[in-house]
């Protein structure tokens, strides 16, 4: 469990495996538009750890511009249910909560 949790509970791994899960690959510009509430250095540090901890794969292209691109690999692609999982509880229970001062459950 701990394990599992020092990976998931990274505040912004599991928003990163939830896009790449609903459209993949996905380049750092596009991944950035859709988590707008995370710097870049965020966004490239959480990105770098997903790679060290081999749940992301970064491509990079040969092409000119250079193009750089995010996809899971088979180990995140298997967190597929908690993620999905995590989802359907935030929907159920934090959807009323628009602020942390709020009670959560």
């Amino acid at each position: 469990m701990e394990s599992a949790a020092a990976v998931l509970g990274r505040k912004w791994h599991p928003a990163i495996i939830y896009h790449l899960l609903e459209e993949e690959p996905l380049r750092f510009s596009e991944l950035d538009e859709r988590m707008h509430t995370v710097s870049g250095k965020v966004l490239s540090d959480s990105l770098k750890d997903l790679e060290e901890k081999r749940l992301v794969e970064r491509t990079v292209s040969d092409g000119r511009p250079v193009q750089v691109e995010y996809h899971l690999t088979e180990h995140s692609e298997a967190l597929e249910p908690v993620i999905r999982e995590m989802v359907d509880w935030g929907e159920r229970y934090l959807h009323d909560a628009d602020s942390p001062e709020e009670s959560i459950v």
